[in-house]
Formats: C-alpha cells, sequence, structure tokens
C-alpha cells in the first residue's frame, strides 16, 4: 500500500490524531495529513473551475527573465508572451502560486456566472483570504506584480491531433486587475469593481472546464507544483482506459523543464506529489523511484453535477 494509500485509511478509520502517531515520521507527512483530513471531512463541496489546458500546460513556478514562456504537455502546448508598461518595459511572464490563485479566482466565478465580466472588490479580497492568499501586508506587493503580469501578457495555446495543429491565440483579460496602489491614495484592500476576460481564453474555458475542489486548492494555495500535479492528476486519471506509466523524463519536461538533471527534479517533486495526493483521495497511483510513476483508473475529485444556473461544471 502507497504512504498516501495509508493516510486516507487510517485517518479514515481513525481520525488525525491517531493518524499522525501511526504515519507521520516527517514534516511533510504531517502536511500531508492535515491536508488529507481537511479534504475528507469538508462537507461544503464547493467547486473551483480551471480551463483543462492548464492541466498539460502551466505557468512557470518562478520569476523568469524570458520574455517568452513555452510549456509542452504534450497534445498541448502554451507559449505565454510577457506583456509591457506604458515605456515599453517588459512587465514578465505571471508565476508562481499567487498568480494560480488569481487566475483560478477569475476563471471559476467566469465558469459559474457563465458571464466574461467577473467581479472584484470585496468578493476577491474575501476569496483569496479564506484560501490563504491576503492581498495586504506582506504578500500585497507580490499580489500587485502577479496581477500586473496576468493583466498584460499574451497567450498562444497550441493543440496536436494526428494530422493537425490547432492555434488559439489571446490573453487572460481584457481590462486590468490590479488593486488599488496605496501610495497613490488607494486602499491595499480593494480592486477595481469587475474585470472582462478574454472572449477567445472565456470561450474556451466554458468549453473546456476542470472541476477541483475547493477544499483541496486551499490546501495547497501556496504551492505551485502541487496546485500543478493536482490539476494534471484530476484531468488525466479518471479518463483512463487502462494504467500508464509516465516516466521521471517525461514528468521533468512538463513539470520542471528549468531542471537540467532529473534526479534533482524527482528530489523536488516528490513531495509536492504527496500533497497533491493527500488532497486527491480517490487517485491511485504508484511510486518508481527509478522509471517514473503509474497511472491508475481512478474516479474524478469532482462529480459533474449541475450548478444553480443550471452550468454543468
Amino acid at each position: 500500500m502507497s504512504f498516501m494509500a495509508q493516510v486516507h485509511e487510517v485517518l479514515g478509520e481513525y481520525g488525525l490524531i491517531e493518524a499522525k502517531r501511526f504515519v507521520a515520521s516527517s514534516k511533510n507527512d504531517v502536511a500531508c495529513l492535515e491536508a488529507a483530513h481537511a479534504v475528507m471531512t469538508d462537507e461544503t463541496m464547493d467547486i473551483n473551475i480551471a480551463h483543462a489546458g492548464f492541466a498539460m500546460a502551466s505557468l512557470p513556478h518562478r520569476r523568469t527573465t524570458q520574455q517568452v514562456w513555452e510549456r509542452d504537455g504534450g497534445p498541448i502546448k502554451l507559449l505565454i508572451e510577457s506583456g509591457l508598461d506604458s515605456s515599453k518595459v517588459p512587465v514578465g511572464i505571471p508565476y508562481g502560486a499567487i498568480a494560480r490563485m488569481i487566475l483560478l479566482y477569475l476563471q471559476t466565478q467566469a465558469v459559474k456566472t457563465r458571464c466574461r465580466e467577473v467581479e472584484l472588490g470585496a468578493s476577491m479580497n474575501a476569496w483569496l483570504t479564506t484560501m490563504g492568499v491576503p492581498i495586504g501586508g506582506r504578500t500585497y506587493k507580490s499580489v500587485r506584480e502577479q496581477a500586473s503580469r496576468i493583466s498584460r501578457c499574451r497567450l498562444t495555446f497550441f493543440q496536436r491531433t494526428a494530422n493537425a495543429e490547432m492555434i488559439s491565440n489571446g490573453a487572460f483579460v481584457r481590462d486590468a486587475i490590479l488593486p488599488l496602489d496605496p501610495s497613490k491614495g488607494g486602499q491595499a484592500n480593494l480592486w477595481q469593481e469587475c474585470v472582462r476576460l478574454d472572449e477567445g481564453f472565456y470561450q474556451s474555458l466554458i468549453d473546456h472546464p476542470l472541476p477541483l475542489r475547493e477544499a483541496a486548492i486551499q490546501e495547497i494555495s501556496g504551492k505551485s507544483m502541487a496546485i500543478d500535479l493536482y490539476m494534471w492528476l484530476a484531468y488525466r486519471l479518471h479518463v483512463l482506459p487502462k494504467p500508464v506509466c509516465v516516466t521521471w523524463g517525461s514528468l521533468r519536461n512538463q513539470f520542471g523543464p528549468e531542471y537540467k538533471e532529473v534526479r534533482f527534479f524527482r528530489r523536488d517533486m516528490l513531495p509536492q506529489l504527496q500533497v497533491a495526493l493527500a488532497v486527491y483521495p480517490e487517485a491511485k497511483i504508484e511510486v518508481d523511484e527509478k522509471k517514473g510513476i503509474m497511472l491508475h483508473p481512478s474516479a474524478p475529485p469532482v462529480t459533474p453535477r449541475l450548478s444553480r444556473n443550471s452550468a454543468i461544471i
């Protein structure tokens, strides 16, 4: 039995306190137990939505000096171009956990309301704070920076088939989503009232939504690689007809192309994979530290259902 399967079984039978005594041997083990417990005891079943394309091709994890970011996920390839400020200076590519959380909010609200216009203001503040990303204090600068990068960057999605390559150009948003600058008389906890998503991005999102457990995202909100792994597993496992092995080389190419050696990628990725599995109890995988990971057909983290506005999410 894998460590995470053992975690979920012990939690279900004995609860969090006893589970820590049975299986926790490191700080990461404790973090996995606490995250798994939060998801297993969540009764709200709230849902977040991401574009399915981001399960295969995502943002960088760290700041990069590249002006065009490339992420190749096999059938999906993503190019993100840095936008410019008013002085024609590149603002940079959005990166890290905060950028992912801002985008998750925008995508979730757009799908749930079936509208390109997404409310910001107090609603976005409250959600980010609940998810562990308060926009005040030390995190304010990071939130503002990522909002600026998201507002200005350009996207190109390439979708490959056996006979063709489909290309989609666009952006995340049509309007800036910057919070007000407190140094210029604004308040750090206020955003503009609303933002419009790019029409092409919005339509593609409506056509290809990926439902995720909000309780799971909340537990991994500060870990960009864990977010990416969770989304990838949520996308792949429930459509697998049979088990498939994904090599460490392939995983490195998709989730950590900045790593020159696979062994260093594997070292850093495994703890993040454990956390991602902790918040996805339905996932069935096996880890082979030499070959890679074996994916098994599994139930999705969210059972498709009708939302209040009759949108299937």
